[in-house]
């Protein structure tokens, strides 16, 4: 049987495969060769990459990561914008890192968003202002009383005060002889009178005896008595 001959890794080969297994932990990447950092920062995410950007100091590292944030930019805002960057920079013959463009993306997001919702904050607080001066409209037109007359004296429609205050008198007067505790009290009154008017007519005129008859009430007169 021929038996195939397995390829040794080399010392960089290890080196590669061990960083990208931890390359949720790598930061500034310091001189680290661009030819190692193009096998190493492919496995980054989008949060892992901005991390090693911003980490490292001095070095431009946008000749192995420009391709990168292209398409993370691509993955996050489509193509259509992705192609409508290249044509306005060809148009204008500029050329940004797409690093650049992103974050400006980012920011024109984060800036029409603040807009979009001061503008809805603007059309509730137009709509809390107008429900609340129609309430105070509807509080201000008081029908007028029967007697025509103003909190002023005068004729004409108005808050009168004194039925204003003689309406909650009698509303609170009539929750108090709807309460319980006073409809108790009169059952008890009323059950109290019942008793009393049963057990009064039982009672027998003064007067008048059991066993007697009528006869007795009237008196005899005495006989004459002969001689």
């Amino acid at each position: 049987m021929l038996r195939t001959k397995r390829k040794v890794p080399s010392l960089v080969d290890l080196c590669v495969s061990l960083a990208v297994e931890n390359v949720k932990y790598l930061g500034d990447v310091g001189e680290t060769d661009l030819h190692l950092l193009d096998r190493i920062l492919p496995h980054c995410t989008l949060d892992q990459l901005m991390h090693i950007e911003k980490s490292t100091v001095g070095r431009d590292l946008s000749s192995v990561t420009d391709k990168l944030w292209k398409t993370f930019y691509e993955k996050q805002f489509g193509e259509r914008s992705t192609d409508l960057v290249i044509q306005r920079m060809r148009q204008k013959k500029v050329s940004f890192r797409w690093l650049q463009l992103y974050e400006a993306k980012l920011k024109d997001i984060a800036e029409a968003e603040n807009k979009l919702a001061a503008r809805i904050r603007q059309l509730y607080k137009k709509e809390d202002d107008r429900k609340q001066s129609r309430q105070v409209r509807l509080c201000s037109k008081v029908p007028p009383s029967s007697n025509k007359r103003s909190f002023c004296g005068g004729s004409g429609p108005g808050y009168n005060l004194s039925n204003g205050k003689s309406n909650l008198m009698k509303k609170a007067k009539m929750d108090f002889l709807k309460s319980r505790e006073v409809q108790n009290i009169a059952a008890m009154k009323k059950n109290a009178l019942q008793r009393n008017s049963s057990s009064s007519s039982m009672m027998k005129q003064p007067g008048s005896f059991p066993g007697k008859s009528s006869a007795s009430s009237n008196p005899m007169k005495p006989r004459e008595r002969r001689f």
